[in-house]
């Protein structure tokens, strides 16, 4: 599953506007309401304390859900700005690949470099292996002469490799 975490960023922004809209409404609703109870128990003259308005917990929970919603947008933020991509994403700057002449490819080497190709010229080996539905060995066959040959080359990222056209 490939996330693309920039859109992730720009939804968790959108929501977290809309819902910080929301509750700007409700508590100008709120504090309107309070306001309003307040004034009618103080022209009664009745005891303060006793007023609804005083003995509710709804503001704290409006000013706590305020907090979520920030927090909702810091993280939003964060993943458009400042969360690294993964690092076969940072080969897809719209780099023109190396012409190649696929007619002396191989269907299975064709194959290979057609679903390369498609990924905006860089893979993991292990997805690879998952899409092609090819062995461990053969596409480590398929990749060797195809680096041989001067089409991609592969870098060893912890347990797997990246495939990158040249």
């Amino acid at each position: 599953m490939n996330i693309n975490f920039k859109t992730l960023g720009y939804l968790l922004v959108g929501f977290s506007i809309v819902l910080l809209l929301v509750l700007t409404f409700v508590k100008i609703d709120f504090d309107e309401q309070s306001g309003f109870l307040c004034e009618k128990f103080h022209e009664n003259q009745w005891n303060m304390q006793e007023c609804p308005a005083h003995k509710s917990n709804a503001s704290w929970m409006i000013v706590s859900a305020f907090g979520v919603g920030f927090l909702i947008l810091g993280i939003g933020m964060y993943m458009i700005f400042l969360f690294n991509m993964p690092e076969h994403e940072q080969y897809e700057s719209g780099k023109e690949f190396k012409q190649v002449d696929i007619s002396k490819l191989s269907d299975d080497e064709k194959k290979v470099y057609e679903n390369i190709k498609s990924k905006q010229g860089s893979a993991y080996q292990s997805d690879l292996i998952k899409e092609t539905g090819f062995t461990k060995v053969k596409i480590t066959r398929i990749l060797d002469k195809l680096e041989s040959a001067g089409i991609l080359e592969r870098k060893r990222r912890g347990m797997t490799n990246i495939i990158v056209l040249k």
